[in-house]
């Protein structure tokens, strides 16, 4: 008599194995290798194979360019003039370097434009029609000429491109997608303060007479806080530019012409060269000792504060009491606060370090990751 044996089916047999599926390509070109933009090619290459590994994302940097230069990253000698078997730099052409990271596989393409120029800006619509994303902490597109912005949403709607720009407001801050979200769920702004500069945080947290107020400036552009030209941050119009991208997010078609500036830069600097500018920062401490001696008089502080809301919009140094929320920020602290109609008794408060290159090439990293999101990569720890 025979006895049949039933063997254990193989592990390897119990069931077929599923085709590993390929990873999303996206093609990435930055544009500024500044301190912004420096520190995203970092975050780029450190984060890359975790994504690749984990979330099947291929984040492939294909170029890089300057303002007079760009780089790109193919083996085609009559385009990049190879020497000696190493690729060399060629005059800039922004769009054909857009093109060239758009590529002809059908990839998706990202433009990280890590600059403060208008003339980025201006080839955003050109960009967004021809199927290009942008992520950018470059303010000038979002709170720039009406015309121009109008454009950049057409061509985004037609094309469905995105950009992103998170980076524009409060840095790494969740800034821009709350309010967004705060709209998209029938919500409406009523009012919008705070203090939207890190740069001039950081400055008025440390300003208390015992250091000269033009030694803090030099200081904090050394460190990376200021714009470039520190002018942008002293004359409120870096901020105003925040106050503008906030209105147009919500709506409101606000232009810089406005918005009620006070510059905390004296008239006879404000023609002056940058780096002219930068030996003359002495003048200001006279007049900065006085708003803060004025302040103590008070019994309170300085503080810098944009305010948006139904009588018009302001941007200028403020004395609040102590007690006032906006007194007690830590450093390059941003302070936003919503009033909003669901949030009409108290104010949805958003706030946390908001200046600093690191932490606006993550805002960037963030918007990249978030335009991968929308092509269907997971979500995954990286």
């Amino acid at each position: 008599m025979s006895i049949a044996v039933a063997l254990p089916r193989s592990p390897l047999r119990a069931a077929p194995q599923r085709a590993v599926a390929p990873p999303l390509v996206v093609n990435v070109g930055v544009i500024g290798p500044g301190k912004v933009g420096t520190a995203f090619l970092h975050q780029l290459r450190h984060a890359a194979p975790r994504l690749l590994r984990e979330c099947r994302l291929e984040l492939r940097l294909r170029a890089v360019s300057d303002s007079r230069h760009m780089w790109l990253d193919c083996d085609d000698e009559a385009l990049n003039g190879r020497m000696g078997g190493a690729q060399t730099w060629r005059p800039v052409a922004l769009d054909d370097f857009a093109a060239y990271v758009a590529g002809h596989q059908g990839e998706a393409a990202v433009l990280a434009d890590c600059t403060a120029s208008d003339a980025v800006a201006d080839h955003y619509a050109g960009w967004l029609a021809a199927g290009i994303h942008v992520v950018t902490p470059n303010k000038r597109a979002a709170s720039g000429c009406l015309n121009r912005w109008q454009a950049i949403a057409r061509a985004s709607d037609a094309s469905g491109a995105r950009l992103h720009y998170e980076g524009t407001v409060g840095a790494g801050l969740p800034v821009v997608q709350t309010l967004r979200d705060l709209i998209d769920t029938g919500d409406e702004l009523q009012a919008v303060e705070g203090m939207l500069s890190g740069t001039l945080a950081w400055l008025f947290n440390r300003f208390d007479g015992s250091v000269p107020f033009s030694a803090l400036v030099r200081e904090a552009h050394a460190l990376g806080y200021t714009e470039p030209d520190p002018r942008d941050d002293l004359s409120g119009m870096d901020v105003a530019r925040k106050l503008v991208i906030l209105a147009r997010e919500a709506g409101v078609a606000l232009s810089l012409d406005d918005v009620a500036v006070s510059s905390l830069v004296p008239a006879e600097l404000a023609e002056l060269g940058r780096e002219d500018f930068m030996e003359a920062l002495p003048a200001m401490d006279t007049p900065m000792a006085s708003l803060l001696a004025q302040a103590r008089a008070a019994g309170g502080v300085l503080r810098h504060v944009a305010r948006l809301d139904r009588d018009g919009a302001s941007v200028g140094v403020q004395v609040l009491e102590r007690s006032h929320a906006f007194a007690h920020g830590q450093l390059t602290d941003n302070v936003v606060r919503f009033a909003t109609r669901r949030y009409c008794d108290n104010a949805l408060v958003v706030q946390g370090p908001g200046a600093g290159p690191e932490v606006t090439a993550a805002a960037v990293f963030t918007d990249l990751l978030r335009v991968a999101g929308a092509m269907g990569v997971k979500r995954c720890a990286c």
